[in-house]
């Protein structure tokens, strides 16, 4: 067997139905008395019902959460924060109410109660993206990684079924590189290709019964295996493209990676020949990009960048930037072949094959 590193992460999860229902009990295991509660705009009164159940224990409701964590909206929370005189945060919601939550946890140590909405994963990660004057960077830290993530099947049958679709197929996204990434070890695969096989027998079953809680807790069930597998192995060229398009021209998080994936996976597919058997099998697939992309096509996802709302002219720069700080990939950086798929992914072809031809 080849030697490894593998690192458990301390969060503490508690899954099934109803699981909310023990928001409280959590609350005073860890011995918090004034919670800030996180959410979007959209999600104001969901959360405001939430405060209203936890009595005392919620100083108040900050519900102004945004996509890809701008600093400005950070700022404004943590003066609200001070205001509240808050010991702890419960963020209710997606990625975007999470990366609102660790990014007040970094600059306070405030410990993190979060109840996933969608399966974007960032919950069971140490990592936090951040924008600044329309940059996106990451940082990995401890101190970003909630204390408790309640993941409560029930919080995820009204999310609508397009953002069922890109928020699975972000997911995949995470456990896909993880199948490849440079420091992969025996668990993280093996959680990787369980991750992707829950969500490839879910999706499908939610788009067509969006109420089926088997499928339903099948997908949660993924998106907790394929966060704890971007929260324990580096990422590689998917996630610091996606990032760059996000970040440069404000394009929503979940949809972006829904997009990319399939062109990602057939660029470097030919230098990961054994992550690519793992993702054919969890994906019941002959060619994994196709697999993924046709996964993408039956439960439709959005398939083109510039419906989106990202510029052609976009397609160069994405490509600058994609190379602009050095980073590890299976498959060294090539501008030109990064370009092509950039350029695909923006008009919705389907990805190229291992020779960079267009596939049928």
């Amino acid at each position: 067997m080849q030697p490894f590193v593998y690192t458990g992460l301390p969060s503490r999860i508690i899954f099934g139905s109803g699981t909310l229902s023990k928001l409280a009990e959590e609350v005073d295991r860890l011995g918090l008395r004034r919670l800030m509660v996180v959410a979007t705009p959209q999600q104001r009164s969901s959360a405001e019902r939430t405060a209203a159940s936890l009595g005392d224990r919620a100083a108040g409701v900050f519900a102004e959460a945004a996509m890809h964590t701008p600093l400005e909206v950070t700022e404004r929370a943590l003066l609200i924060a001070t205001q509240m005189r808050a010991d702890g945060l419960l963020a209710i919601g997606g990625g975007s109410t999470t990366g609102l939550a660790k990014a007040i946890a970094f600059r306070t140590d405030l410990p993190q109660i979060v109840a996933p909405t969608t399966y974007a994963g960032s919950e069971m990660t140490p990592i936090l993206g951040e924008t600044r004057n329309g940059a996106k960077t990451t940082l990995r830290s401890l101190k970003v990684l909630p204390e408790s993530v309640i993941y409560d099947v029930d919080l995820t049958l009204t999310l609508p079924v397009g953002l069922s679709a890109t928020s699975g197929l972000n997911a995949i996204a995470h456990a896909v590189e993880a199948l490849y990434a440079e420091e992969r070890n025996p668990i993280v695969t093996m959680m990787a290709e369980e991750g992707v096989r829950a969500f490839a027998r879910a999706l499908p079953t939610i788009v067509r019964q969006p109420n089926d809680i088997d499928a339903r807790s099948d997908a949660l069930y993924g998106a907790w295996l394929c966060g704890a597998c971007l929260g324990s192995v580096g990422m590689a060229l998917h996630h610091k493209l996606c990032h760059t398009l996000g970040g440069a021209f404000d394009l929503p998080h979940s949809e972006t990676h829904a997009i990319v994936l399939p062109h990602v996976v057939a660029y470097n597919a030919a230098a990961t020949p054994d992550a690519m058997a793992r993702l054919c099998r969890a994906l019941g697939a002959e060619d994994p990009a196709q697999g993924l992309f046709e996964l993408g096509r039956r439960i439709g996802a959005p398939r083109a960048l510039r419906d989106l709302g990202m510029p052609r002219e976009g397609i160069e720069r994405a490509a600058d930037l994609a190379l602009a700080n050095p980073y590890w990939n299976p498959r060294p950086l090539e501008r030109n072949a990064i370009r092509d798929s950039i350029a695909d992914a923006w008009s919705g072809e389907p990805p190229r094959d291992s020779s960079g031809a267009r596939a049928a």
